[in-house]
């Protein structure tokens, strides 16, 4: 393949664009710059054009906290305007309110562009897009850098847009706040959340915005922290999985003695929460506390969750809330695909979610959105409180694992994916052979495996990471050394293999 194809193509991070847009970290070079990211957006808008029924295209462009966003900014704003797009700046937004530019009333846009890499370090930055109908599929985006890179053969003289500004924050602060207040249909209508005391967790990105939404309805935000948007990320690591950042909200939520902590990674797509006592809900028991919430409303419906859910959350989902537990891939975009299937079928389904607390609820568009999910637990904290209840009671009933782990194997080839897919070939003929292995089924990626012997009780799953050449191992267990136990089982196997790193002793 050509390298200049090559260079836009590396970008491809499933459904997103990601690359490294500032120069400082040693072996990673500047990737993504104005004038790639100015290509990338020539081509969304041509992808627009092409699926629109004419006239001129209107296009929101948004940003999150990083260092590198108004130079990538620019060269997207310059990219859409090339092509004769009116081009709306929506400033510092979440990217779930840049899908909702797309279907908000007053904004209505044909597409929008959301500049943001996640929870990754500050020097990485990347794209997002969707449409009316969505975020854009992996095959659109492999679509769109593929005609960037044509467009980046072209010469044609340098020219500069500008963008109108558009106030998305303050439309989708309202639209949060009206939701809370249908939701819990207090007696004082306007101020549902009247005597509750609420900590945000920003992690320095665009969710500062929050305590616009709860404030003006009652709620007390005192002891609130990383509210400021600062791309270096100084307190923690802006990820609602990382152990530091749920350290740090925990800890803010009982020196505050709030009733709830919320905490957002950069872009606001993710969330989880701290009750008042301090327990953190987040992977597989922001899965239930969703879960369970929605089965009031929603009653004997399914749950699309990532592969490496616990067995304990499938107790909880079928046992407990009378839910059926349909555990399907990685990567939110398969698992909210995943939920969209399964309605079509006639299967109905109404939370799409992972662990990583990428959380997508039907009668929101199956958009991930951390802030609507805390504007449901929000809203159910606010209707516990007044009948008498806890929200944590909610999920008493989850157990939890004694000992959980992941290793991250890095393969040590250029043909990574088919060494990959060799070694899990191999795995499972290795454990049909092992008696006291016990391969799950139905699984929908790589190969679960069940442990129920006089040793250990547990389980462990293999399987190709979607885009890195890293085999991940998730191991959970019902006692102290029971993962130890497991990976003395597995290591002869892995040990066969040179071109894959060893499991740490």
């Amino acid at each position: 393949m050509e390298i200049w194809k090559e260079a836009y193509l590396q970008l491809q991070n499933g459904s997103d664009v990601r690359g490294v847009a500032l120069e400082g970290t040693d072996g990673e070079e500047v990737n993504l710059t104005e004038d790639i990211v100015r290509d990338i957006a020539m081509a969304f808008a041509e992808y627009l054009a092409e699926r629109g029924t004419g006239g001129e295209l209107r296009v929101g462009v948004g940003n999150d906290s990083r260092l590198s966003a108004q130079e990538l900014k620019r060269g997207v704003v310059n990219g859409l305007g090339r092509r004769g797009c009116k081009v709306y700046d929506c400033g510092l937004t979440s990217t779930p309110s840049m899908f909702m530019s797309t279907v908000l009333e007053g904004f209505g846009y044909d597409g929008a562009v959301m500049i943001t890499a996640s929870h990754l370090p500050s020097n990485r930055n990347g794209m997002k897009f969707f449409t009316k109908e969505g975020g854009l599929e992996s095959r659109d985006i492999k679509a769109i850098l593929e005609r960037a890179a044509l467009i980046s053969r072209m010469n044609y003289e340098t020219e500069y847009h500008k963008a109108e500004e558009a106030d998305l924050v303050g439309a989708y602060t309202e639209h949060l706040k009206k939701l809370i207040c249908e939701e819990v249909c207090a007696g004082d209508y306007e101020h549902p959340l009247k005597g509750l005391h609420i900590v945000i967790d920003a992690s320095n990105g665009v969710s500062g915005y929050f305590k616009n939404v709860v404030e003006p309805l009652g709620a007390s935000t005192e002891g609130s922290i990383c509210m400021n948007p600062d791309g270096t990320f100084p307190v923690h690591v802006p990820n609602p999985e990382n152990e530091k950042a749920m350290d740090t909200v925990k800890r803010a939520v009982l020196d505050a003695k709030a009733d709830l902590g919320v905490i957002f990674d950069t872009d606001g797509d993710r969330a989880a929460v701290v009750f008042a006592d301090g327990e953190e809900v987040n992977k597989n028991a922001i899965i239930a506390l969703m879960a369970a919430i929605l089965s009031e409303k929603y009653p004997n419906t399914t749950i699309v969750t990532d592969s490496v859910t616990s067995d304990y959350l499938t107790e909880f989902l079928e046992k407990q809330l009378n839910m059926k537990h349909h555990r399907f891939k990685r990567g939110y975009k398969n698992v909210i695909n995943e939920a969209i299937r399964l309605n079509k079928e006639g299967e109905e389904t109404h939370l799409a979610i992972e662990t990583s607390g990428h959380g997508a609820v039907k009668e929101n568009y199956f958009l991930d959105d951390g802030a609507y999910m805390s504007v449901v637990i929000i809203s159910r904290l606010a209707v516990c409180r007044r009948e008498g209840r806890r929200l944590e009671d909610m999920t008493a009933g989850l157990k939890k694992a004694a000992e959980s782990r992941e290793l991250r194997l890095q393969i040590q080839t250029p043909e990574y994916k088919e060494y990959g897919r060799k070694v899990l070939e191999d795995f499972r003929k290795f454990a049909e052979e092992e008696k006291t292995f016990y391969i799950a089924e139905p699984n929908y990626e790589g190969i679960r495996i069940n442990f129920q012997d006089e040793e250990v009780s547990g389980w462990m799953l293999i399987r190709m990471s979607l885009h890195d050449p890293i085999i991940p191992l998730n191991f959970e267990a019902d006692k102290t050394g029971g993962i130890a136990v497991i990976i003395s089982r597995i290591r002869p196997f892995l040990e066969r293999y040179e071109s894959l790193s060893k499991i740490p002793e």
